[in-house]
């Protein structure tokens, strides 16, 4: 299972969401997206203007979701 956390420096929801994988156990790729234009194009082509934007191969969601994360890490 591919996860991908596309984060920013200093966000409160990122570092939650960030946190909480890392308390499960998850492998997860990090992309700052101030960092990576292309990485910021692809979340706004998903439809999102804030990070954190996790995506788990074709499912994804924006914000500090712990029920989804805990959902994640139950598969």
């Amino acid at each position: 299972m591919s996860v991908i956390v596309y984060s920013k420096p200093n966000c409160i929801q990122c570092i939650a969401t960030k946190r909480v994988l890392d308390a499960q156990g998850t492998d997860y790729k990090n992309i700052d997206l101030s960092a990576d234009k292309n990485a910021l194009e692809t979340v706004i082509q998903l439809g999102y203007r804030e990070a954190p934007v996790v995506v788990v191969e074709d499912k994804h969601w924006s914000g500090f979701r712990p029920d989804l994360i805990k959902q994640l890490c139950a598969n």
